[in-house]
């Protein structure tokens, strides 16, 4: 789109089913590096990630063609994929259903990150 401009600023937090302690902290990096690459593939920009061993939260600036709802459920099928693929959990990895997302204002990122 021509002569648009947005500032669209978003946080993610979606959750390891049940809550498991389940992403272990010695693939925390990997995992980092991996789900940037699936939200620069997404035509949005990682600002900050950071995951937990139960949950992870994604810090984005979003683009206003894109879906929500789209985006949100592919990064979690493809690093779904991605932890089943190591075999880092010694057991089947599945995201919650769901997720959090939170928008905030251009004054606001210097905080949030």
């Amino acid at each position: 789109m021509a002569n648009t401009f947005s500032q669209i600023y978003l946080q993610f937090v979606f959750a390891v089913k049940y809550r498991e302690s389940l992403i272990p902290k010695i693939h925390k990096e990997e995992l980092h590096r991996y789900i940037t690459g699936l939200v620069q593939n997404r035509k949005a920009k990682m600002l900050a990630v950071h995951c937990m061993p139960d949950h992870t939260h994604i810090f984005v600036g979003f683009k206003p063609t894109v879906l929500i709802s789209d985006f949100i459920k592919e990064v979690k099928v493809e690093s779904n994929e991605f932890i089943n693929s190591k075999k880092w959990c010694g057991k089947h990895f599945r995201w919650q259903e769901g997720y959090g997302v939170f928008s905030y204002s251009h004054s606001a990122v210097e905080q949030v990150i």
